[in-house]
This record gives structure tokens, sequence and C-alpha cells, in this order.
């Protein structure tokens, strides 16, 4: 029973993520529409609050409830509590906050409330990968490895991810 329950664990992990990584999408074209003329504004507004209610309460938040119940339940199930849990843990409890975050953003636009760029949100979506890289590396290395690297690699990562946000910015500043 363990391993289907584990199974599902993943599996809403990953319904979880897709939601995430696809609502903040989501929030950078409603809030372009923002910038749009009439009657286009209206039109896009619509359809993409649309997709964001369906998106968010139909996927995205059952996902990290039953990603929860189930990582809590196969916690239960461990006889131990090794330190490389502690610290997986950790990234998840961070990740939760990232999506209430997701959550504000969420109830904002729908009132028509824009507080943030395209540009920043592109920004926060990064926030997300971060999290997935941490929270797998560490389920699946555990004990072997080496903290310091762990958290050089993620530094890079973020660097990286900064890096090419940057990049993108300005060739699609040159495309206009």
């Amino acid at each position: 029973m363990y391993n289907y329950i584990k199974a599902l664990h993943i599996i809403f992990v990953v319904t979880w993520f897709s939601g995430m990584f696809y609502i903040v999408r989501l929030f950078i074209y409603n809030t372009e529409a923002a910038e749009q003329t009439e009657p286009q504004q209206t039109i896009l507004k619509s359809q993409f609050n649309i997709m964001i209610r369906r998106l968010w309460l139909g996927i995205t938040w059952p996902s990290a409830i039953l990603t929860l119940i189930l990582g809590v339940w196969t916690w239960s199930q461990l006889n131990a509590f090794p330190h490389w849990l502690a610290v997986k843990l950790i990234f998840v409890v961070l990740l939760y906050a990232y999506h209430l975050t997701l959550h504000v953003i969420y109830r904002q636009e729908l009132r028509g409330v824009f507080k943030y760029t395209s540009s920043q949100l592109r920004l926060w979506n990064e926030l997300a990968t971060v999290f997935l890289f941490a929270i797998v590396f560490i389920a699946v290395v555990k004990e072997s490895m080496s903290w310091l690297k762990g958290l050089a690699g993620l530094v890079s990562l973020a660097i990286v991810l900064m890096a090419a946000i940057k990049i993108y910015k300005k060739i699609r500043s040159r495309g206009k």
C-alpha cells in the first residue's frame, strides 16, 4: 500500500507544480491583456479569468491539498526521521508559502488589480523552478548529497534563470 500512496503523492506533486507554473503564465498574459485596447482587452481578460479560475480551483489547489495529505501519510510510515527530510520539509513549507502568494495574486487579478508587471511575474515564476530542483534533489539524493554543493547548485540555477529572463526581456524589447 505504501508504494501506491507514494506514487499518488508524486503524481499530485507533478500536477501541483504544473498548475503553479501555468498559473503564473496566465497571470502574465492577463496582465499584458490589461494593456491592450478595447475590445481586445475585455475579450482577453474575460477568457484568461475563466482559465485562471478553472486551473487554480480545479487543479492547482486540489493537487496541493492531496500532495499534503499523501505526503503526511507517506511520512507517517517512515520508521525514522532522517535529517535530509527535515531540510526537504523546510523547502516544502516555503513552497506552500509561495503557493499562498500565488493565491493572493489570483484574487487580485480576478478583481482587476494588477500590482505586478509581466517582467516581475516572470521572475516570480522562476522561484517555483528553484523549489522544484531543491525538493527533487533532496528527495532523490538524500544523505549522499553534499549540502555545500547542493546550495551552490541552487544559487547557480537561480543566477542562470535570472540571466535568461534578462536576455529574454532584451530580445522581446527589440522586437517591439
